[in-house]
């Protein structure tokens, strides 16, 4: 009896010996994680690593691999500005976080300064990867290489008011029919303005309330631009690209609108002051905005009201119309995307956990919680997603979705085409002139940075 009890005793002795011995063995590796987010909506930017770390330190084990992850999360709501230039210092001291989240459009500048590192041989590993929606990985393209994996995206859509449309005389069937013409290219840029023009003259809404975009610069311009034709840059060279052509269509699209159809009054009003008071309150007919911005309206705006109930009672949304008939409409998407620094020692765990968070589940969770569109091609299929029927409805945009550029020099390229815009707006220029001014300002402000076409 006392030998089976010394036997037993050193037999556990031996196998926590072994135990020790294997946790000797295993190689603790910190990765460290940086995500900018708006608490707590965005928090499963980052904090979906955490559950990663758990199911991919499972996996090395399974794989016989001695490494062990552990992350390290930093996460907050700073200024991009701030944002970006603590991860260059950062770099520059030797310090770079191993994934860094940010905006697509960053990639261009990061790339040249050899910060971060391309993906595409390593991403072959992971078939997760496989399930992102095609064109989204345009957004996370430069030079011909993918740089980065994208985290959320959105769409703008067009919105209009339903209210107003059947005070047009406009039959629900009609008004439930719109998505589906302007997808078709039944229903284009033009005919909107006619319709909104047709407001104005009969009173329905004020002169400058038939179509409103974003009051200030941003994105959703650029959507305009690439529906009349225009590119923003070079594929092979990897430069801004101004077409003059696509321009003049584009600066004639907005002098009309302003100006022949009076139906564009929003430049520089303020956006808690009038502008979304002004989209939600039934005083605009057309107007371009956000996914997002809907839980934003129907919180802020609408909730005594029924919030998102009453929205989908007063309110439709559909793609950005095509400039001409049987063209193709878009919208414009400005995906947040996991970059892998090229100080990071273990950029295979990185794009490991990175591959984790990719998964319906993770994506799902921060898509339902912060109000951004899934990344992933079936999403609309799975159940957790099903339950916000915004997400939902407006998932099949990707299909259309069009990026800003890749490219350092966007903030200039971006200023003065859209100085150009608020002047044809106002009346001091005409579309022709327009052009001449977007020319002669990216000749000076970028030189051989451009390509005039």
């Amino acid at each position: 009896m006392r030998r089976w009890l010394l036997l037993i005793l050193l037999g556990c002795f031996v196998a926590s010996g072994l135990v020790a011995l294997a946790q000797d063995d295993e190689q603790v590796i910190t990765i460290t994680v940086r995500c900018r987010a708006k608490p707590p909506m965005e928090n499963w930017r980052g904090n979906n690593f955490i559950l990663a770390a758990e199911e991919l330190n499972a996996d090395l084990e399974a794989a016989g691999d001695p490494r062990r992850v552990k992350v390290e999360i930093i996460q907050d709501n700073i200024g991009w500005g701030d944002y970006v230039t603590e991860f260059v210092l950062g770099y520059q001291a030797g310090e770079a976080y191993d994934i860094w989240l940010s905006g697509h459009e960053y990639i261009g500048a990061q790339a040249e300064a050899g910060r971060i590192i391309p993906l595409d041989d390593m991403l072959k590993e992971f078939p997760i990867f496989n399930l992102v929606i095609d064109s989204l990985w345009d957004s996370a393209r430069y030079k011909g290489q993918i740089w980065g994996v994208p985290q959320d995206a959105e769409a703008r859509p067009l919105y209009w008011n339903k209210d107003l449309l059947r005070q047009l005389g406009w039959s629900d069937e009609e008004i439930e029919a719109l998505p589906e013409k302007i997808k078709n290219g039944e229903f284009t840029l033009y005919d909107m303005l006619a319709v909104a023009k047709e407001a104005v003259d009969k009173g329905i809404v004020e002169p400058g309330n038939g179509f409103w975009t974003r009051p200030k610069n941003g994105p959703d311009f650029t959507a305009f631009y690439y529906a009349f034709g225009g590119e923003t840059i070079d594929p092979e060279t990897g430069k801004l690209v101004f077409d003059t052509e696509a321009g003049l269509r584009y600066y004639k699209f907005f002098y009309d609108a302003a100006h022949n159809y009076g139906s564009m009054g929003c430049l520089g009003l303020g956006w808690s002051e009038a502008w979304h008071p002004g989209v939600s309150g039934g005083k605009v007919l057309f107007w371009v905005g956000g996914t997002w911005q809907w839980a934003e309206w129907a919180e802020l705006y609408l909730k005594d009201l029924g919030g998102e109930d009453y929205m989908w009672e007063h309110f439709g949304f559909g793609l950005i119309p095509a400039a001409e008939k049987g063209g193709k409409p878009n919208t414009l998407t400005h995906p947040l995307v996991y970059m892998i620094s090229s100080q990071c020692e273990h950029p295979d765990l990185a794009l490991a956990l990175i591959a984790k968070v990719t998964n319906y589940g993770p994506n799902t969770r921060h898509a339902i919680a912060s109000t951004h569109l899934g990344i992933l091609k079936n999403q609309t299929e799975y159940k957790f997603y099903k339950v916000s029927h915004l997400l939902s409805e407006a998932l099949y945009m990707l299909d259309y979705t069009t990026f800003l550029p890749n490219n350092p020099y966007w903030g200039p390229y971006s200023t003065v085409t859209y100085e150009a815009l608020a002047a044809v707006v106002s009346g001091d220029l005409t579309p022709e002139e327009a052009v001449e001014f977007v020319v002669d300002g990216l000749q000076r402000e970028l030189g051989g940075n451009v390509i005039i076409r």
